[in-house]
């Protein structure tokens, strides 16, 4: 049964104050599992020692692109050693957008390089890769055309190709069997347009039918994220997991 853990982004500031005290709260919260966006200084051993004293699963940690280019190895032995498997590329910076075809390449070699250690490779989408277009497809859809599966999977944003006029349960569709991470999280637009993220269930996208949609497709993991927090950021996970147990109970096939 699909679990549901919680990209730690979204608790950053309460990361920087107390590390092994906030993933002591997330448990306490009933989140099964972490992606990791940094690790505040821990050691592999202190990252271990605090997931196994609170049964967390280190479901996968977001590395970014400099990281993932030129220090693999390094992030990789990090990885290994508190019982990940899965880097996630997680944003591709606006001054990289013009050379999309060598960061396809660099995709490559880098999702080789993980499944020679047995690792897997994703990567995590947000609105600019579907509004920008790469030898006519959504540059998404061409990421994942020319890097094949076994080198890279999908970690798909639901929120994100929602805001960029998407479906995302056509996405999830598409991509069933190539992912099991997906971002699932709302949103409300502002007045101008923009967007803010919100607690599941407050906002404007269908997250249910998302998350039903998900497990369906084959997802391992449904990830809570808000990408920021109006409120405070524990009590947003709070009230988000409100509604992960209100949907179990009304039927959704979450282990919970």
């Amino acid at each position: 049964m699909v679990k549901v853990g919680l990209q730690l982004y979204t608790v950053r500031d309460y990361l920087e104050r107390d590390f092994e005290g906030t993933l002591r709260k997330v448990a306490e919260l009933g989140y099964q599992g972490v992606e990791f966006a940094g690790f505040y200084g821990r050691t592999p051993e202190q990252v271990k020692a605090i997931l196994d004293e609170t049964g967390l699963v280190a479901l996968g940690a977001h590395t970014p692109y400099e990281r993932l280019l030129h220090a693999l190895d390094e992030e990789i032995a990090f990885n290994k050693a508190i019982g990940n498997r899965y880097l996630a590329m997680p944003y591709l910076a606006e001054e990289d957008r013009g050379r999309w075809g060598e960061v396809i390449e660099d995709l490559k070699v880098i999702g080789q390089r993980c499944a020679e250690e047995g690792m897997v490779l994703f990567y995590h989408n947000h609105d600019f890769e579907l509004t920008e277009k790469l030898r006519d497809k959504p540059v998404l859809d061409a990421i994942f055309f020319e890097v094949s599966e076994e080198l890279l999977k999908v970690e798909l944003d639901s929120c994100w190709v929602y805001f960029a006029g998407f479906d995302p349960l056509e996405y999830i569709a598409k991509y069933s069997g190539r992912m099991p991470l997906l971002h699932w999280k709302d949103l409300v637009k502002k007045a101008d347009g923009s967007p803010e993220t919100v607690e599941l269930g407050k906002g404007e996208v269908n997250v249910r039918d998302i998350a039903d949609a998900a497990i369906q497709a084959g997802a391992e993991w449904l990830v809570v994220e808000q990408d920021y927090c109006a409120n405070d950021s524990l009590k947003s996970i709070e009230t988000s997991m409100e509604f992960i147990r209100a949907y179990a109970q009304e039927g959704g096939k979450l282990n919970v």
